[in-house]
C-alpha cells in the first residue's frame, strides 16, 4: 500500500481520500478506539443500534411493526440496542434471535438481558412456524445477523432465518433494512452466499465497507446510510480501497489556461476501427477530443479511411497499411509506432475486430512502444491469457475489461470474474503491472495495491460503445499527465456522471452512445465549478 501524507493523500499520486474498508480495516479500527483510547464497546454498540433506530423511525414510522432479525454476535447486539429504542419509542417490536439465549457473550449479552427486563418479546431459535408467522405481518424487516466478519456460507437458524426473510420480502413486498451490511456479503470482497439477505437500505457505521460497492455484494446494499458511532477520524486504519467522488475528480482535471495550445493539453492517438465497426473508433476519438484532448488523431485501415474522414470533422486521421479486407495489417507496424511518439497517448482497440494480422499488431506494439497506452475492446482480446507480456512495457498501460474480456485475459471462467470481480482485477492487474478498470455496475479500478471504486453510472450504459466513450476519456486524462490508476478512476467518474446526466434528461433506457459525448462538456464544466 502506498504511504499516505498528513493530508491524507498519497504518495502514490492518487488523491482519493474517502477509505472503504476492509473487514480488517474496520476490527483494527474498532480496536484502536476500545483498547487503544478506552472507549467502551458497549457505547460503539449503543451508538450503532441508535442511529439504525433513527433511520427506522424516521423513514418507517407508520409502520409501527418491526421485526429484528438477530445473530449472536455484535451485529446482534446492534439489533438488540435499536429494539430497545423502538420499545421506548412505542413500536411493535418482534426480535427473533439465530441462537439460544445462553450463546450470547459480552455487550450482546448484556443488551439482551435489558430486553427481557423491559419486557420485550424475544423468540430464540424460533421454530419454523413462528419464524413464518412472525413475517407473514405488516413489519419492516431488520437484518441483524451477521456483521462486517461474515465470510463463507450461512447454516443453522441463521440460514433459516435469511431464507424466510427473503422469502417473505419475496413474497409481501416486506422491506429489509440491514445492520452494517446485509447479511452473506463478505465485507472485504463483494462476495455473496448462496443465501443471502437483498436489502432495501443498509446503515453502516463509521466508513462504507468493501462489500457494499462491489458486485455481487453492491446488489444486495440497497441505499447506504452512513452512520457516526462515535470513533475519532485520527483512528481509523490506514485504507488501500478508495470512493471516487466529486471533490476529489474535480481536483484531477486540469484546466486550459492562457498560455496553453493544442499540442500542450493532450494528444491522443486512437487505433482502430474495421469494417462494420468504424463506430467505435469514431465514439473513442470524439469522447477524447470533448474530454478536452487538443489534438486527436484517428489511425485506421486505410480503405476504410473515406468513411472515418465524413465522419470526423475535429478528427484527423491516420490511413494505415490493411488487410485488403478492412483490418488492420501487421505491417502497419513501424507506421503506428513512429506516429505514437508524437502523441501522448494510444487508445488501441477500439473496432479493432478479430483479424490475426490485427492481433499481430498490437502484441507487437505493446512489446515495442514506449507511448503510455489504454487497451480496450479487440486489443484486449489480442493478448488473451498473455497477461504477461505487459510486465516488460515501461510505459503507463491502462486495460479496461469487461466481465468477459477480464475472464479470457485470466483464462478462467466467466463466472469467477462475476461471483470474484475485486480478486480477479487486482489478479489482472498483478500480473501484467497495468492498472485494470473492470466495467461493470459498480466499475473498480486497481493496481493490484491500491484500489478506487466508482459510485456514479446507471444501467443505461449497457449499450454498444459506451466502452469506447470511456476509452477515449481515459486516454485524454492520461495525456494530459495523470497518473494512470487516476486517470482511470477520474475516466469512470466523469463517465458515470455523463450517463447520470443523460438519464435524468431522456431515461436510462433509450441512452445511447453518443448521448455520453454530448453530456461530457456539462459533466467536466460542472466539476470544474466545484473545483
Amino acid at each position: 500500500m502506498a504511504e499516505q501524507s498528513e493530508s491524507g493523500h498519497h504518495k502514490s499520486g492518487t488523491i482519493y481520500g474517502l477509505p472503504v474498508y476492509t473487514s480488517a480495516q474496520m476490527r483494527r479500527t474498532d480496536g484502536a478506539a476500545i483498547k487503544g483510547i478506552g472507549i467502551p464497546g458497549a457505547v460503539l454498540m449503543e451508538r450503532a443500534g441508535l442511529s439504525v433506530a433513527e433511520h427506522l423511525l424516521e423513514h418507517y414510522c407508520e409502520h409501527h411493526c418491526f421485526v429484528i432479525l438477530a445473530g449472536k454476535g455484535n451485529n446482534g447486539g446492534d439489533g438488540f440496542v435499536l429494539a430497545r429504542h423502538l420499545w421506548e419509542a412505542d413500536a411493535n417490536v418482534r426480535v427473533l434471535t439465530a441462537a439460544a439465549a445462553k450463546d450470547y457473550r459480552g455487550d450482546a449479552l448484556v443488551n439482551l438481558k435489558i430486553l427481557g427486563k423491559l419486557g420485550v418479546k424475544v423468540a430464540h431459535s424460533p421454530s419454523p412456524a413462528i419464524i413464518s408467522r412472525t413475517l407473514a405481518g405488516d413489519c419492516i424487516i431488520v437484518d441483524a445477523i451477521f456483521g462486517t466478519g461474515f465470510s463463507g456460507e450461512p447454516r443453522g437458524k441463521a440460514a433459516a432465518l435469511i431464507k424466510a426473510a427473503a422469502g417473505a420480502a419475496g413474497r409481501y413486498g416486506t422491506p429489509v433494512v440491514a445492520v452494517d451490511i446485509a447479511s452473506g456479503i463478505d465485507a472485504s470482497t463483494g462476495e455473496a452466499a448462496r443465501t443471502s439477505l437483498p436489502a432495501d437500505t443498509t446503515v453502516t457505521f463509521h466508513a462504507p465497507k468493501v462489500g457494499h460497492f462491489v458486485p455481487p455484494g453492491s446488489y444486495l446494499t440497497g441505499d447506504l446510510i452512513l452512520a457516526d458511532i462515535g470513533i475519532p477520524a485520527e483512528l481509523s486504519a490506514d485504507a488501500d480501497h478508495f470512493l471516487a467522488d466529486r471533490e476529489e475528480t474535480a481536483l484531477l482535471i486540469p484546466p486550459k489556461m492562457d498560455y496553453d495550445n493544442k499540442f500542450s493539453v493532450g494528444r491522443v492517438l486512437v487505433a482502430g476501427g474495421s469494417t462494420g465497426l468504424t463506430g467505435a473508433a469514431c465514439l473513442a476519438s470524439m469522447s477524447a477530443l470533448r474530454a478536452g484532448a487538443g489534438v486527436v488523431t484517428a489511425a485506421v485501415p486505410a480503405s476504410l479511411n473515406p468513411i472515418f474522414e465524413q465522419r470526423l470533422l475535429e478528427v484527423m486521421t491516420l490511413p494505415l497499411a490493411d488487410t485488403g479486407s478492412g483490418n488492420l495489417a501487421e505491417k502497419a507496424l513501424d507506421r503506428l509506432l513512429a506516429a505514437a511518439e508524437d502523441f501522448d497517448c494510444v487508445a488501441l482497440g477500439p473496432g479493432l475486430g478479430r483479424d490475426h494480422e490485427s492481433a499481430a499488431l498490437v502484441a507487437k506494439f505493446l512489446a515495442k512502444s514506449n507511448s503510455p497506452v489504454v487497451l480496450d475492446a479487440d486489443g484486449l482480446n489480442a493478448i488473451s491469457g498473455k497477461l504477461g507480456i505487459l510486465k516488460k512495457r515501461e510505459a503507463p498501460t491502462i486495460l479496461t475489461p469487461h466481465t468477459g474480456e477480464l475472464a479470457r485475459l485470466l483464462a478462467v471462467d466467466d463466472a469467477e470474474v462475476k461471483t470474484r470481480g475485486l480478486a480477479a482485477a487486482k489478479s489482472a492487474a498483478k500480473k501484467s503491472g497495468a492498472v485494470i478498470l473492470l466495467k461493470g455496475s459498480s466499475t473498480i479500478v486497481t493496481d493490484g495495491a491500491e484500489t478506487v471504486l466508482c459510485p456514479t453510472g446507471n444501467p443505461g450504459l449497457a449499450t454498444a460503445g459506451a466502452g469506447d466513450v470511456l476509452t477515449g476519456i481515459i486516454a485524454t486524462l492520461m495525456a494530459k499527465g495523470l497518473q494512470p490508476i487516476d486517470a482511470a478512476a477520474a475516466g469512470a467518474f466523469i463517465h458515470g456522471l455523463a450517463a447520470d446526466l443523460a438519464a435524468k434528461d431522456s431515461g436510462e433506457g433509450n441512452l445511447i452512445s453518443s448521448d455520453l459525448i454530448n453530456y461530457l462538456a456539462p459533466v467536466l464544466a460542472g466539476l470544474r465549478e466545484e473545483e
